[in-house]
């Protein structure tokens, strides 16, 4: 079964996962398991699979002991995962959505569950730095199933070179703000609207329409204006699946989040520029190691844009080390290596707490309804 118990504003977290799902359930049955109806019903009709609404937790403990599920999926740190993970007897996994070298990334949460599935050595070495007195065994490789769904392309074909910005969102806090919007943002596109024989597309993060900080809504409100003055064939992408897009990508900008090691992930081939808000190189490495594969724009670099990008469009110096950096992120091999990772290990996983169960008496169990 995959828990998801926060509302539809963060229901992305879940559905770019179930595409594996769907692919899981062809060998072992899943179940999504919704704690808020509105996620549920963004879910509705999108997948197969199926799903039902428990909202008392006194309900998920019966809907737990009548059915002896084998394990569950977690796809965040969700407050309400911790009532499901009362329940012992099955396999409790986390598996996040995504791969970033945000400080999000990494919580203490980790600790509570079975396993951990990450996607490489970057993922480890960040956990590490981050926690204490924490099992690494319970962390597991197994690279980044969602990237390896076949997606049809959401760009039109073009005789021109596709460059694409698209920043992260402010975080919930400021440890939590990689986004360059508001301090870099306008000059980025200006800057590639200037290099000829290329198109700009502008794809934020889905947060960013929505954002309650003045700078950074002023920002957006500008960029839409420069593409919408310059015209086709230069657009604002603020809906759409950014993966889908990036076929055509012939050059990212993008913050540290996940979206820059997606790109690494799918087109390795393809240039990649990074941002530096706080405009602080030793840390930017240590903290986010693509960057060391990378241009990257802050505060004394901004000006360049234009320059650095037609540079490595010219010239791409940093390809070789790109192709380092993404088997440090994801291991080695190509697309579809992943998602065979993933479902032996969900196998293995479920096949060796049934071999633990045959000698296990369960007698009672920490989830009160009272809870």
């Amino acid at each position: 079964m995959a828990y998801f118990g926060d509302n539809a504003e963060k229901i992305y977290q879940l559905t770019q996962w179930l595409p594996i799902l769907e692919r899981l359930n062809e060998d072992r049955p899943v179940l999504l398991v919704f704690r808020k109806p509105g996620a549920l019903r963004a879910v509705k009709g999108t997948t197969h699979l199926p799903m039902i609404f428990v909202r008392r937790f006194e309900d998920l403990a019966t809907l737990y002991f009548d059915n002896d599920y084998k394990l569950a999926i977690y796809v965040n740190n969700g407050v309400t995962n911790f009532q499901s993970l009362s329940y012992s007897p099955m396999v409790h996994v986390h598996v996040n959505h995504g791969e970033s070298d945000k400080i999000s990334m990494v919580s203490n949460q980790a600790k509570a569950y079975d396993r951990t599935l990450i996607a490489g050595q970057a993922a480890l070495e960040r956990h590490r730095a981050a926690l204490l007195d924490f099992d690494e065994s319970k962390l597991i490789a197994v690279g980044r199933p969602q990237l390896d769904v076949p997606r049809e392309p959401e760009l039109a074909p073009s005789a021109l070179r596709t460059l694409m910005y698209a920043p992260t969102w402010e975080g919930e806090n400021d440890s939590n703000n990689y986004t360059s919007i508001d301090l870099y943002g306008v000059e980025i596109v200006r800057a590639l609207l200037a290099v000829p024989g290329s198109r700009v597309i502008y794809k934020p993060h889905p947060r960013v329409e929505s954002t309650h900080d003045a700078a950074i809504a002023e920002a957006d409100a500008q960029i839409r204006e420069l593409i919408e003055v310059a015209g086709e064939p230069h657009s604002v992408k603020m809906q759409g699946d950014i993966l889908a897009m990036f076929a055509d990508v012939d050059l990212l900008v993008t913050d540290i989040s996940s979206v820059g090691l997606d790109f690494l992930y799918l087109r390795p081939e393809s240039p990649l520029v990074l941002t530096d808000r706080r405009t602080d190189t030793p840390e930017l490495h240590r903290e986010a190691p693509i960057s060391r594969s990378t241009p990257v724009i802050d505060h004394e670099s901004v000006g360049d844009v234009s320059a650095m990008v037609r540079a490595q469009l010219e010239q791409d110096d940093h390809v070789d080390e790109r192709s380092r950096m993404r088997t440090f992120y994801f291991g080695e091999g190509g697309i579809g290596t992943s998602t065979t990772a993933f479902l032996a290990t969900i196998s293995e996983l479920i096949e060796d707490r049934a071999r633990k169960l045959e000698v296990f008496t369960r007698q009672s169990s920490s989830m009160e309804a009272t809870d």
